[in-house]
C-alpha cells in the first residue's frame, strides 16, 4: 500500500519519455472530452521554509497549493509528470484536481500552465514549450498578466484566484479614487470601498 503512487491519473492518460528525449510527460490515449478529470495531485504539503531545503526533484515535481504551502508527491507516480505549455489544454479544479480545458485527442500531451498555482518564485525557468504565445520565460508573477487572467478564468487555483480577485478590487478602487479627484470630490470622505 505504502508504494501506490501519491497521485491519480485517469486510465485514459499514461506516463512516457518525451518524444523530443527531453524528459517525461503525460499523453492522452483515449479522446478526453472538456471538463474531464485527469489527474488528483497528492503527497506530503510543506511550508516554504521546509520546502526551499529539499532537494531539486522534489521541488520541480510539486504544485503550489496554498500561500507558502507545496505539495511534493510522496512516493513519485505518473500523474506527477503533467508539464507547462503556454497554451495549455488542462487547467486546476481546486488546488489539486486537474481537468481538460477543451477536448483532447490520443497522442497529445496533456500540460497546463504553471501560471494557474505558482505565485512564489520556486521554479522559475526559460520556457521553450514551442507554443506560438509562448511568455519565453516563466515567472512568479505570470499569473498578474492581464491577458493570462482571461484565458484562465475558472482555472486558476484558490490562492491565485484570491490575489486576483484582490488586484482588481484595488484597481477598480483605484479607478473610483482618481474619478472622483477628477471630478473635484473629496475622495476619502465620499468613496465607499468595496
Amino acid at each position: 500500500m505504502y508504494d501506490q503512487p501519491s497521485s491519480y491519473l485517469s486510465p485514459k492518460i499514461q506516463a512516457r519519455p518525451k518524444a523530443n528525449g527531453n524528459g517525461n510527460g503525460i499523453f492522452a490515449h483515449h479522446v478526453l472530452r472538456k471538463g474531464e478529470l485527469l489527474a488528483v495531485f497528492g503527497g506530503v504539503v510543506y511550508e516554504w521554509d521546509t520546502f526551499n531545503n529539499l532537494p531539486e526533484r522534489d521541488r520541480t515535481l510539486c504544485i503550489q497549493v496554498e500561500e507558502n504551502l507545496f505539495l511534493v508527491p510522496r512516493p513519485i507516480g505518473d500523474g506527477d509528470y503533467v508539464n507547462h505549455c503556454c497554451d495549455p489544454n488542462a487547467g486546476l479544479s481546486g488546488q489539486i484536481a486537474l481537468v481538460a480545458m477543451r477536448d483532447i485527442q490520443p497522442g497529445e500531451e496533456i500540460c497546463f500552465d504553471y501560471a494557474m498555482s505558482d505565485t512564489a518564485a520556486y521554479d522559475e525557468f526559460t520556457c521553450a514549450c514551442g507554443a506560438t504565445n509562448c511568455r519565453r520565460s516563466v515567472t512568479s508573477s505570470d499569473w498578474q498578466l492581464p491577458e493570462i487572467q482571461k484565458r484562465y478564468a475558472g482555472y486558476f487555483a484558490p490562492h491565485v484566484q484570491r490575489r486576483i480577485d484582490a488586484q482588481h478590487k484595488a484597481e477598480r478602487n483605484a479607478t473610483r479614487a482618481e474619478k472622483y479627484r477628477y471630478n473635484g470630490v473629496n475622495s476619502t470622505s465620499n468613496v465607499l470601498y468595496e
